[in-house]
């Protein structure tokens, strides 16, 4: 249960002064739908003012207070804009300019012959020197002596600073005092503030430390909850599995196993041998065999008389895991079966009864492998796909199809930088396929202006032509307003017009019907060109696309395009990959796509993408914002996690756990960055 003492800071937004129904519509936009989220909506910069006598001493564009008297208004004959003329101490003019219906508030701000002191930027109209919607007015300089330096925060349709500024200047207000979690060394030598001081100096200027506080807490936070999963885990019954081989022995596969696979194999056998559950994560950069391994761990669990689980993220990822392990385990006499959210009836029915049975030994499927109605007769091993798609609390939910918890096997397909991998699977050990199988071919990258599509489309006829096939990547479904974006459903209407039926398109707004019959024509051959979004980036595999083009490829991560660029070369044909560029290509954005030229390892391009971001959005697939850091930005990642991991690691291990005063401290931390999962764990042993 949560502490009381954080009870005002999970009190609804509508608990602030000024909030009502129309107000919190915009801020729940924001994310803003508690008194706490006004507490961590934290400045984007910050406006520096400087207080002139004149405005000869202020250079244009800059933001500065001084003191005006006004001379007349001029309101507009049309359309145009109320302007207040005024001059300075030594007569100096400018117009202070007001659009749409901010008349009135003008002439109550500044009245015709009084003195007033305006905060704005200075710029220029013509000769004139002018001042458009001052942020603030005073009547006297007292009044604005606060304004000098102060928040920009990120906003909404329908939302003003002012406005924000008050509701997080309230929220501050009814914040609490808390007990301090952090270690007292670490505090003294970091030179931290205490929790409440660090979050008011956040909010008033830059600073540092303040800034490094609040992302310090939220890294600890995480770094605990993730120790108490480890901890419980450790502490569960599980069920040893000590396969004898009969069944791997009967594998015929068409290549042999590499180095990191024999040695992820041999940690995985040594974790399912032992009585608490595995809980491993299995990092594998695009075709290095992650299925091969994890077919292995299926089959130990098999021969020791337990059934294994495979949960993919989408449907059409199930269906293609279900088709490799059958090819794969072709001879063994292992039991693979579907179930997908589309099986009804009688046959659902009976495979449910067969499952219950013991009839099948693997089971792979999408989520509604782990609806109620389903029930294992001794569910061994779970195996979870594409690990990014699915939260901690999923991970637990699999504990209970079960009458011992199963072992757990968690696969990603996206390279994490290593620093990241402790934040997001910090209680799991990891395997990592470091080494891509022999004679896989190099796919073949180049970057191409976008003012050569002509000679790509052409390009993508002679492939279609030649009996291959391709897909086209754009970063949008539809074009956004004013934006001059790829988009998916137009480039798709121009592509058909050119290629006819051949061309099919998917996005993540389609149907799900929609979007898997759009697929099922491509992987089956009958479709030649298909037409997505990032939608892709995962699961499918289609040998014969020997062709990727992804357009507009500066708007990408370098993760990202290299997730896409593994849609091709699974083939023994040779593959190419063409990113087309904008013409307005950044520096960062040049690097990223001179990197993916050279390099097609994709542990160092999460590594240089972390680097080439800095403080900026997470990788890859995480760039929509997937991450469970709201506060800090990948440098405090870098340079704090690894510190509140082993702070953590003291905590529990020597410092008394929950139960000793920091550790009650660090339980009201844990409840208020929401990783109470990590309590509730503890609790439930």
């Amino acid at each position: 249960m949560r502490p009381d003492l954080l009870n005002p800071l999970f009190a609804e937004a509508t608990s602030l002064k000024g909030v009502g129904a129309g107000l919190a519509r915009p801020l729940d936009k924001l994310g803003l739908t508690r008194v706490r989220d006004f507490l961590y909506h934290l400045p984007d910069r910050f406006v520096q003012r400087r207080a002139v006598a004149t405005l000869d001493e202020a250079a244009l564009g800059e933001q500065i207070i001084v003191a005006l008297t006004v001379r007349e208004h001029r309101q507009p004959a049309g359309r145009g804009p109320f302007r207040v003329v005024a001059e300075d101490s030594v007569g100096n003019h400018v117009s202070v300019t007001y659009f749409g219906r901010a008349a009135y508030t003008a002439k109550k701000a500044l009245p015709v012959g009084e003195k007033r002191w305006v905060a704005g930027r200075l710029d220029q109209y013509g000769q004139t020197w002018q001042i458009v919607h001052p942020d603030h007015v005073s009547e006297d300089s007292a009044g604005l002596q606060g304004h000098l330096t102060e928040a920009v925060y990120p906003l909404s349709e329908g939302l003003t600073q002012g406005r924000i500024a008050s509701l997080v200047h309230q929220a501050l207000g009814q914040a609490p005092r808390l007990p301090e979690w952090i270690e007292p060394g670490l505090l003294a030598r970091e030179e931290w503030p205490a929790w409440h001081e660090a979050l008011a100096r956040t909010h008033q200027a830059p600073d540092k430390r303040a800034k490094d506080r609040l992302a310090y807490d939220e890294l600890f936070a995480n770094a605990l909850a993730l120790m108490l999963v480890r901890a419980a885990n450790r502490n569960r019954v599980g069920q040893p599995l000590h396969g004898d081989g009969h069944l791997r022995a009967k594998l015929n596969l068409p290549f042999t196993l590499t180095g990191a696979q024999s040695r992820a194999i041999a940690e995985i056998e040594s974790d399912m041998a032992q009585g608490s559950p595995m809980l491993r994560l299995l990092q594998g950069d695009v075709g290095s065999g992650k299925t091969a391994v994890a077919l292995h761990a299926m089959l130990v669990a098999v021969e020791a008389g337990g059934q294994a689980a495979l949960l993919a993220p989408t449907e059409i990822l199930a269906r293609q895991h279900a088709d490799t392990l059958a090819k794969m385990a072709r001879g063994t006499g292992v039991n693979i079966a579907l179930l997908t959210g589309r099986d009804k009836g009688r046959a659902r029915e009976a495979l449910l009864m067969n499952l219950l049975d013991g009839g099948i030994d693997i089971l792979v499927g999408t989520h509604a492998i782990f609806q109620d109605s389903v029930a294992y007769r001794n569910l061994a091993l779970v195996v979870i796909d594409e690990q990014h798609r699915f939260g901690v609390g999923q991970r637990l939910m699999l504990t209970q199809k079960a009458r011992r918890t199963p072992h757990c096997l968690a696969m990603t397909a996206t390279p994490i930088p290593r620093t990241l991998t402790l934040a997001q699977y910090g209680e799991m050990e990891v395997s990592r396929l470091d080494e891509m199988p022999p004679g896989r071919q190099a796919i073949d990258t180049r970057v191409v202006a976008q003012e050569r599509l002509a000679d790509v489309i052409d390009g993508i006829g002679r492939h279609i032509a030649a009996g291959h096939q391709a897909y086209w990547v754009c970063p949008m479904v539809r074009e956004a307003e004013n934006e001059d974006l790829a988009a998916a459903e137009a480039r798709h209407a121009m592509l058909a017009e050119r290629f006819g039926e051949r061309v099919v398109m998917v996005h993540g707004q389609m149907r799900p019907e929609a979007k898997d019959a759009a697929m099922e024509r491509f992987a089956s051959g009958e479709a030649s060109l298909l037409v997505a979004t990032t939608v892709i980036e995962v699961g499918v595999d289609v040998p014969n696309a020997t062709l990727m083009v992804i357009e507009q490829a500066e708007r990408f991560g370098l993760a990202q395009l290299h997730q896409l660029r593994g849609r091709v070369g699974r083939g023994s044909q040779k593959s190419t990959c063409l990113l087309l560029r904008g013409d307005m290509v950044s520096k960062v954005g040049r690097e990223r796509l001179a990197l993916m030229r050279e390099t097609q390892d994709g542990f160092l391009l999460a590594e240089e993408d972390l680097r080439l971001r800095g403080g900026g959005e997470l990788l890859g697939t995480r760039q929509s914002g997937d991450t469970p850091f709201r506060v800090a930005d990948f440098e405090q990642i870098a340079n704090l996690l690894p510190i509140a991991h082993d702070d953590a690691r003291l905590l529990m291990e020597r410092d008394g756990g929950l139960s000793s005063p920091r550790g009650e401290a660090a339980r009201v931390l844990l409840y208020l960055f929401e990783r109470d999962w990590g309590v509730q764990l503890l609790r439930g042993g």
